[in-house]
């Protein structure tokens, strides 16, 4: 490669010599390499000193389009008509339009030429023997660049035929430095150990540094958008003093999932439709003992804990089946259910994903990520719940809650949280919120006294408001541009 360079810088110095000037396009021809090949030498030879000089002119120019490359290649559409009438003899115009590329083209410029002829049954006949393809010619002389010897017409012919285009491009005019010669000293690249030991370098010519370079830029790894927002809820979380929770397992029995959340057994929710049950294993090996699933059971089937229940016969069968866990809230019920053996106030949260059998549209996924928050302890309120979501959401960036009563299975009282989002100029609800009921409180063990508030949302949703996705397949799945996950800042919500 060193050597190849020598040579090239040869030619050119030689040239010059000969010419006085001479400019990039003339150089990339006599030396038959492409003309950026041309101008990386001549900006090498310039950087050993004064024995060049370079101008940038931008010059007009012409480039073939596909269709140009094709026919350069090829032959022009009009003539390959002609030839395959030549060899298959007179044919209908439909077999034409068949076997011939761009034969729409070819066969009106056949005869417009003249050509070729039609009758009214479409049979088209050669009307001449012998054709000259004027364009292939002309479009070769194009590519060659020899522009001088095509006529004005054919260059505007061809514009309209989108055969080629005009462009422009930085030709550089190289002309003799002050310190032009034949003898080019290699300038180093580099300060060694050995040069500075020896002092070899006080003799040594080296090479200028170019300061205005672009450096390479590195690979490196990046993190999604949907991870970048979860990290900046979590520390929120965090600074708010909260803990998070182990939430490893997306495989939950309906135990968990459902009933100890006190949620019947003939919910719509539990239906094959809302929910992904297993196959294999269809069923949960074990549950918990401590007299939890008989407090469970008879919760549901007559009450207890001042509530009536459900009034049904609720089977073990139905809370061993196993399935990929609708909520994240099933963890927190096993974290409350660990917490009945040795109470202490907590506030704990987690970010996790959960599955649900939706149809995929804009706004919906079959899986997604649930953030939930809760706190445990005794004398708290409902009044407690609405000030640390307000707190929440304000270190989100979104300061104006407003609260809407719901109906939740577990939860009562149950709130829909809705934020007015300054950018969409709008209120939008953002999650649900509520106090956990006695009736599953009670059956997870914990003593009396002890209230649970928690709220949890979507982690995709405020990604979306975040980063202005309009349709959650750009966020998440197999239509998300990889330049999505590298160009996206950071997430940091305004405080």
């Amino acid at each position: 490669m060193g050597d190849s360079s020598d040579k090239n810088f040869d030619k050119i110095i030689e040239l010059l010599n000969e010419n006085d000037c001479i400019d990039t396009f003339e150089l990339s021809k006599i030396l038959n390499i492409s003309h950026n090949n041309v101008i990386g030498l001549i900006k090498s030879l310039k950087a050993r000193g004064n024995i060049i000089d370079i101008e940038p002119i931008i010059s007009v120019t012409w480039e073939l389009t596909k269709e140009g490359e094709d026919i350069a290649k090829n032959g022009s559409y009009e003539v390959l008509v002609h030839e395959y009438l030549l060899k298959n003899g007179d044919t209908s115009l439909n077999d034409i339009m068949k076997n011939i590329p761009n034969a729409k083209i070819g066969f009106s410029k056949a005869m417009a030429n003249g050509w070729v002829k039609k009758d009214s049954a479409n049979i088209v006949r050669i009307a001449v023997d012998k054709v000259t393809d004027e364009v292939s010619k002309y479009i070769q002389l194009m590519k060659d660049r020899k522009y001088s010897e095509v006529p004005d017409d054919k260059k505007n012919e061809f514009k309209k035929r989108k055969l080629i285009k005009e462009t422009s491009i930085t030709v550089f005019k190289v002309t003799k430095g002050s310190e032009f010669g034949f003898n080019l000293t290699k300038l180093e690249t580099e300060l060694t150990p050995e040069m500075i030991e020896t002092g070899s370098w006080k003799n040594l010519q080296f090479k200028s540094y170019n300061l205005d370079a672009q450096g390479i830029k590195p690979k490196f790894g990046c993190l999604h958008p949907l991870m970048k927002v979860r990290d900046e809820i979590r520390l929120i979380f965090i600074s708010m003093g909260f803990r998070e929770m182990n939430t490893g397992n997306y495989i939950e029995s309906s135990f968990w999932n459902f009933d100890a959340l006190f949620q019947p057994q003939q919910h719509p929710a539990r239906d094959a439709h809302d929910t992904f049950y297993l196959t294999k294993p269809s069923s949960a090996k074990t549950l918990p003992t401590c007299g939890i699933i008989d407090r469970v059971q008879k919760v549901h089937s007559v009450g207890d804990y001042g509530s009536k229940g459900y009034q049904y016969d609720w089977l073990l069968g139905e809370a061993m089946k196993n399935v990929l866990r609708t909520h994240t809230t099933a963890n927190s019920a096993r974290y409350l259910y660990s917490l009945s053996q040795k109470f202490e106030p907590v506030k704990v949260f987690s970010i996790d994903k959960v599955f649900r059998n939706e149809t995929l549209d804009a706004t919906h996924l079959a899986e997604f990520h649930q953030v939930e928050g809760i706190v445990a302890d005794y004398g708290i309120s409902l009044g407690h719940l609405i000030g640390v979501i307000h707190e929440f959401f304000r270190r989100m960036g979104l300061p104006n809650v407003r609260f809407k009563p719901a109906y939740n299975p577990y939860t009562e009282p149950s709130m829909e949280i809705f934020c007015f989002h300054p950018g969409l100029k709008k209120w939008i609800e953002i999650g649900n919120s509520g106090m956990f009921r006695p009736e599953m409180l009670r059956s997870l063990g914990l003593p009396p006294g002890v209230s649970v508030l928690g709220w949890g949302l979507s982690l995709e949703r405020p990604a979306m408001i975040k980063y202005g996705f309009d349709n959650i397949r750009k966020l998440v799945g197999p239509r998300v541009h990889l330049n999505t996950i590298h160009e996206n800042p950071i997430c940091q919500f305004d405080k």
